[in-house]
């Protein structure tokens, strides 16, 4: 499963890394209000919303599902600016429907708003589709909804003026302080594009996002993510690229039709840790799924073991452990290390662990 971006035929000066003060203050407004998200920035969130005045604080979780779950496209630019105001700007000559429909996106919960056949502004069954998909949702989201859709130009000035408040409360501090890392990387990427070409650039995104050059002479930019859209690059005129200090670690793409395509990426993190893909997951799940591969897990989480202790210890035949021990070998869960003619088996505690606490604690009970 993937999100595609199409880039055959686009010009490679039609590729853009740069930084967004919006996008970043977008990803701070997720951190917020999904701090279970980001365990990293436990600090950052309980100081911060301590010092968010309770009106600002009560105005914020009234529009929340903007940045909650999805993000409304109009919070991450596809030609960022040099400053928020700039940026706000750039949102406010947005038309009122490409508007209504981003924010229904994250209101309605349903993507299919972005590829609209009909605006929901005018047409009265594409209006009252929304607004069911929205009470759905929560009083919340169908009052937001009610608003937005009886009064847009209202709605929009409130968001705007909730966004230009946070960057006094919080935001500016914050950005002058991220504002150079964020810079840097944008500048290095785009030297690998320069100096090493599209594919090592992309690369240098995340492990989850690659180039493919089919057989077929088409060009796509390809993000590993628990979903499948596709879009186009070169019938938006190209692609940007933002990255994040605070969105780490979400890989955000905005890929809805009538939108610049959008990948807002997390800079590397200091200790050089990289994310692993959907594809090793679902394989090391699919590895321990099977009873017997458990409890030989379980065995050697707790010391190395040779095959024939294996076998021994649950009455089963070394070729029948040889297999097993394979398959979770190829998943990336096992260490080897021969000792004379022997060969020991070790868990991969790190490696495990990213699966969850729960998991490696009831290995090691």
């Amino acid at each position: 499963m993937s999100v595609t971006i199409d880039i055959t035929g686009l010009p490679e000066d039609r590729l853009l890394f740069a930084p967004s003060p919006l996008a970043e203050l977008n990803a701070m407004l997720h951190a917020l209000a999904e701090p279970a998200h980001h365990p990293a920035l436990h600090g950052w969130v309980t100081s911060t919303a301590a010092a968010i005045p309770a009106e600002l604080s009560e105005r914020l979780l009234e529009a929340d599902f903007l940045w909650r779950s999805s993000r409304a496209d109009f919070l991450v630019p596809g030609l960022p600016g040099a400053t928020l105001t700039e940026e706000l700007d750039a949102v406010d000559r947005i038309e009122d429907e490409l508007f209504v429909a981003g924010a229904l996106i994250t209101t309605c919960g349903s993507s299919r708003f972005a590829r609209p056949t009909a605006s929901p502004l005018t047409d009265p069954a594409a209006n009252e589709r929304a607004r069911d998909l929205a009470l759905a949702r929560g009083p919340r989201q169908a009052a937001f909804a009610d608003r937005l859709l009886a009064d847009p130009p209202a709605v929009r000035a409130l968001v705007r003026r909730m966004l230009e408040d946070c960057a006094s409360v919080f935001f500016a501090d914050a950005w002058q302080r991220v504002l150079p890392a964020l810079a840097a990387d944008a500048r290095r990427k785009a030297d690998l594009l320069a100096r090493r070409g599209l594919a090592e650039a992309v690369g240098d995104l995340s492990p989850s996002v690659s180039l493919d050059q089919g057989a077929d002479g088409r060009r796509r930019i390809v993000i590993d993510k628990l979903q499948d859209s596709t879009t186009s690059g070169t019938a938006a005129g190209g692609v940007t690229f933002i990255p994040t200090v605070f969105g780490r670690p979400h890989l955000l793409a905005v890929h809805a039709r009538g939108w610049r395509p959008v990948l807002q990426y997390p800079v590397a993190e200091a200790d050089g840790s990289d994310p692993v893909s959907l594809a090793l997951v679902q394989q090391r799940l699919e590895a321990l799924a099977h009873p017997v591969r458990l409890r030989l897990v379980r065995t050697i989480a707790r010391g190395p073991h040779t095959t024939g202790e294996l076998a021994d210890a649950w009455q089963l035949s070394a070729p029948e452990v040889s297999r097993h021990l394979a398959v979770l070998r190829k998943a990336g869960l096992l260490h080897t290390e021969r000792r004379g003619r022997y060969m020991l088996y070790q868990l991969d505690l790190a490696g495990s662990a990213r699966l969850g606490s729960d998991f490696l604690e009831a290995l090691l009970r």
